[in-house]
């Protein structure tokens, strides 16, 4: 099955009423696991990478990952997505190795670090918008500013997130301006800020509405019914696997993650991407400390790497349940990028007047 774009399973999962969770990868053995869980269940995927990704593994290395997982997994629909994209160059070269979706965040300036100004973001985000859908490729673009209600900042995260203190509104994405943002550049979803934030350390107790602002969610939806939203920063960073990693020598404080319940809440309001890099981290590092203490004298990376993927599929399938992405992939009939492209140009697609015809059989 061919990749698929990030609009048309989003349109998808708005027309059955689910969220699908993206998943962050550097390599192969992610790769894999992601996959595994994805056919367990009948599920279709968003695999994306970061700018620190794209470093790390190189695109021509990511770009054959993602080949061989297509050709093993032939039956699932894959989305491969640029994770904030700080300028139109990441995106332009994104699109070049094969990406079906980007992210130009413009929230921040290209330092990826210094909030931006609301007119800089729209005419950035609008150029990647024009860019893509040339090709037929997705775009999704964000409005607010990541980071922490309760402390006022944000968390860096492969090279990416606000530095220093930042007004409360500021973290919080404007109705009113999101409404106009989704006019003015024609964005397939919509990241929003909420109180959610990269990283392990998102809220020091369990979140309620004053750290947590889902009421953001539900006010946007309801100005924008048909808009994709999406949540960043949303691992739930599971007790067990906080407790599993310190047993085995890790030193982790004490920290909460975004309750599912509240994810769940969200997908019922609008949110049909649910961006999850931390949890994913957790549960294979959490595995190579277990390894790493019961076998002290195991050198072989295999032995590392096995348990560490299983972890991970175990995580991933958990998450497709319970966001209601199981039992979807095969619903799902693929459009071409040139017939996506076709159909951007005949202004067919638009982010507020709902989906595309022919998203499933």
């Amino acid at each position: 099955m061919a990749l698929i774009t990030l609009r048309q399973l989003l349109d998808h999962a708005a027309e059955r009423g689910y969220g699908v969770p993206a998943f962050n990868i550097n390599n192969m053995e992610q790769g894999l696991a992601i996959m595994e869980a994805a056919a367990a269940v009948d599920a279709p995927v968003i695999i994306q990478a970061s700018r620190g990704a794209r470093s790390y593994a190189n695109d021509i290395m990511l770009a054959k990952m993602i080949d061989a997982l297509e050709e093993m997994y032939p039956q699932i629909p894959l989305c491969l997505h640029q994770d904030h994209g700080n300028e139109e160059s990441t995106c332009a070269t994104a699109l070049q190795h094969g990406f079906t979706s980007v992210m130009m965040d413009g929230s921040l300036m290209a330092d990826a670090k210094t909030p931006a100004s609301y007119q800089y973001n729209v005419d950035i985000t609008r150029r990647v918008v024009d860019m893509a859908h040339w090709i037929g490729a997705s775009v999704e673009g964000e409005l607010g500013v990541l980071g922490s209600l309760e402390h006022g900042g944000g968390e860096q995260e492969d090279g990416h997130g606000v530095e220093g203190e930042i007004s409360h509104d500021q973290l919080l994405t404007d109705p009113d301006q999101a409404v106009d943002f989704v006019r003015s550049t024609k964005v397939d979803a919509l990241a929003i800020a909420m109180g959610t934030s990269h990283g392990a350390y998102k809220f020091s107790r369990k979140p309620d509405g004053d750290i947590l602002a889902m009421r953001v969610v539900e006010e946007i939806h309801h100005r924008l019914p048909n808009t994709h939203l999406v949540m960043h920063g949303s691992s739930s960073v599971p007790q067990p696997l906080q407790d599993a990693f310190n047993q085995f020598g890790g030193e982790m404080p004490q920290t909460w993650g975004v309750p599912v319940e509240e994810i769940v809440r969200g997908i019922k309001h609008g949110v049909r991407k649910i961006n999850i890099d931390t949890d994913c981290r957790l549960a294979m590092t959490a595995a190579f400390r277990k390894v790493a203490t019961q076998s002290r004298s195991e050198f072989d990376p295999r032995k590392f790497l096995k348990p560490a993927m299983d972890g991970l599929r175990d995580l991933c399938r958990e998450r497709f349940e319970q966001f209601g992405t199981a039992g979807h992939a095969s619903q799902i009939k693929v459009v071409p990028l040139a017939e996506m492209a076709r159909r951007y140009r005949s202004s067919a697609l638009d982010p507020q007047i709902g989906g595309i015809a022919d998203a499933a059989e």
